[in-house]
């Protein structure tokens, strides 16, 4: 039986929401063994003047639990 954790994370971009996902993703991947799953849960940018400045993303990342790993 395969057991999946889930975390919440939120990340960040100057570039754009999708840019946001990736590179959150790429920097939990460094730390977080089996990721298998990754959920958009909210996003939303930063205003200033008449633009978006920065885009955040709030995700549910899941990742397989390893049971034979030491």
């Amino acid at each position: 039986m395969g057991i999946e954790k889930h975390l919440r994370i939120t990340g960040t971009s100057t570039v754009s929401w999708k840019d946001a996902v990736v590179q959150t993703v790429n920097e939990a991947s460094k730390t977080i063994d089996y990721l298998s799953n990754v959920k958009i849960l909210d996003q939303w940018a930063k205003i200033e003047g008449k633009k978006l400045v920065e885009y955040f993303v709030e995700l549910d990342l899941s990742f397989v639990i390893d049971r034979d790993r030491d």
